[in-house]
């Protein structure tokens, strides 16, 4: 039976080996649809075990396999000793507040003087700057750790050297073939690292820092010597898990356990500036990924986008509740103005997102568009037209861009391409994502290079995104048994997706408008089961119609489970991606 997608994708079935499926089921006594999902993903019978059951103790690599640790810990056990005072210089997203708190909070956990710098984006735009490190240094600082930047800032970094003042890069954004003279930098991203680790995000290799480091204070008894407590690290895998599914990462390997253990830490509400921000949402049972990169994780880039950069580090590593509350607060409300720019922004973005849909990679541009603003929109449009995204803003002759990409389109080296090729002044990322400084009049340029480089990928631009289903369940599957199996599988996102399915032949009993956003409905499947399903933004699209509790039609629909929790009162709600007509 073929399905017409009322929104233009293509539906199709990810496959698998059904004699696979079958075993999986018969070994280790799996639900037939847990076992599809796991011939799905290709796990041997060997790895089901552990991916079921994901642990730091059994997945954690050797940290020492990233180049450069055993300098950046040498270094750092150095300082300690020499009660030096420590710099940390962060970004300003969740990657880089997470990591820059990590740091933070396990120093001043051993006692260790330390002095944090968030830089603002619109003044000082991305990564270590002079005036950064000149404050830090001005702050006595005798070593400097940039977290999320600094594999490929020369001139902060020299200049750092020049005032006998040494810099540990903790980063994994793509480098060069040439390196700045730090210390050391670890980063799994840089040409000549073989740690096979180029999947963690930025707070992942300050947590393998971290235990490097622990490491070294334990075997040098370090912590008895100087009269203190050895931190228990496995602690902080809270700000760990957050970093890691806000900067959308594969969620495989170390990753996967991370996360987690990370949700698991996250129950315990440990650290205040997270349980104000959990209050604030409104989230009172364990966190899920959804809740992190839905809810916690816009609030605390809020601040780097629209407020105050340093907003988002202060709350996940302050102590006193007064101040968590104002900062979560505040981070509230720059998320508030965030979402008013962005809906502006799109509007513009959009219009001219529609004369160039047709190019393999979108490239636009405007003037004063919000700086902090266009990478959400980016990611937006990226989403909409299954294609690589770069918007530019322009200041007079100068643009800062921000660029989204698909997968098998690696715009990171794409952007140190143009910067070694005089495209762009300076720039960086990592394959999905990246940030630049370029020229007006270099904005064609950078355009056609990018077309041509996408012409050597082999990646479709057929302009029908697909949709891609799992299985088809019945209406009378929705129930928390089914989706505690279903979940077990998780955490889900990249690399790890979250299952999707469909239902067929369901018809409407009744709808609600919540708000301009959201739609609640109630449906009823061919059996005579009945279900709540909840469908984000359906308001002037080809799903609207559907919804519409006059609709006498029957359809079929695509989504995912989730488990909603309501004054005490658990349910399984169906959350609608797409509607297909029967033909």
């Amino acid at each position: 039976m073929n399905f017409t997608s009322v929104s233009g994708k293509k539906w199709a079935f990810k496959k698998f080996v059904e004699t696979d499926a079958q075993k999986l089921a018969d070994d280790f006594s799996l639900n037939s649809t847990v076992a599809k999902l796991l011939a799905i993903r290709k796990k041997n019978i060997s790895d089901i075990n552990l991916f079921l059951n994901p642990t730091i103790k059994n997945i954690m690599p050797n940290p020492f396999s990233l180049k450069d640790m055993d300098s950046a810990v040498d270094r750092t056990y150095k300082a300690l000793n020499n009660k030096e005072i420590i710099g940390i210089f962060g970004d300003y997203d969740v990657d880089g507040a997470t990591s820059t708190a990590l740091l933070s909070r396990f120093f001043l956990s051993i006692n260790q003087s330390i002095e944090t710098y968030i830089p603002d984006r619109k003044k000082e735009g991305y990564g270590p700057s002079i005036k950064g490190f000149d404050r830090l240094i001005k702050s006595n600082a005798k070593l400097i750790f940039t977290v999320d930047c600094g594999t490929l800032s020369y001139e902060p970094i020299n200049f750092a050297q020049k005032k006998e003042t040494d810099v540990v890069v903790l980063d994994h954004h793509q480098s060069d073939t040439r390196l700045p003279k730090a210390y050391a930098l670890v980063n799994p991203n840089r040409y000549d690292d073989t740690s096979k680790l180029n999947y963690l995000c930025a707070a992942g290799v300050c947590f393998m820092f971290l235990v490097a480091l622990n490491k070294k204070l334990r075997e040098t008894d370090w912590f008895k010597l100087n009269k203190v407590f050895e931190p228990d690290i496995l602690n902080l895998l809270d700000l760990v898990s957050l970093g890691t599914v806000c900067d959308v990462v594969p969620l495989i390997g170390l990753n996967r356990a991370i996360v987690k253990q990370g949700l698991k830490v996250m129950k315990k509400r440990k650290n205040l500036g997270l349980k104000t921000l959990y209050d604030l949402c409104k989230i009172n049972s364990q966190p899920t990924t959804f809740d992190l990169g839905f809810l916690l994780g816009p609030r605390i880039n809020a601040g780097g986008r629209v407020g105050k950069s340093s907003h988002g580090a202060e709350l996940l590593t302050s102590e006193d509740p007064l101040k968590a509350y104002k900062l979560a607060i505040d981070l509230d409300k720059f998320n508030t103005e965030r979402k008013s720019i962005e809906l502006l922004l799109a509007e513009d973005v959009n219009k001219q997102a529609e004369k160039f849909k047709n190019d393999p990679v979108i490239v636009l541009s405007g003037n004063n568009w919000h700086e902090g603003i266009i990478g959400i929109v980016a990611s937006r449009i990226k989403d909409k037209y299954n294609k690589a995204v770069v918007l530019i803003s322009l200041n007079d002759q100068i643009g800062k861009g921000s660029a989204r990409s698909v997968f098998g389109f690696d715009i990171g080296a794409n952007i140190i391409q143009g910067v070694q090729n005089n495209i762009l002044r300076s720039g960086g990322g990592h394959k999905m994502a990246g940030g630049f400084v370029i020229e007006k009049k270099n904005i064609n340029l950078l355009r056609n290079f990018l077309l041509q480089n996408f012409k050597k990928t082999k990646i479709s631009t057929s302009d029908a995104p697909s949709l891609l289903l799992d299985t088809v369940i019945a209406p009378s599957a929705l129930n928390e048994d089914f989706y505690n199996e279903i979940n077990s599988l998780g955490p889900f996102g990249p690399g790890n997706n979250e299952p999707k399915f469909m239902i067929e032949n369901i018809r409407i009993i009744s709808s609600k408008i919540i708000n301009e956003n959201l739609i609640k409905s109630v449906l009823c499947g061919k059996d005579g089961s009945v279900f709540k399903c909840t469908t984000w933004n359906p308001q002037n699209t080809p799903l609207e119609p559907f919804l519409n509790k006059n609709n006498k039609k029957l359809f079929n629909i695509a989504g995912k489970m989730k488990l909603n929790e309501w004054k005490g009162k658990r349910n399984i709600e169906f959350i609608i991606e797409d509607i297909s007509t029967l033909s």
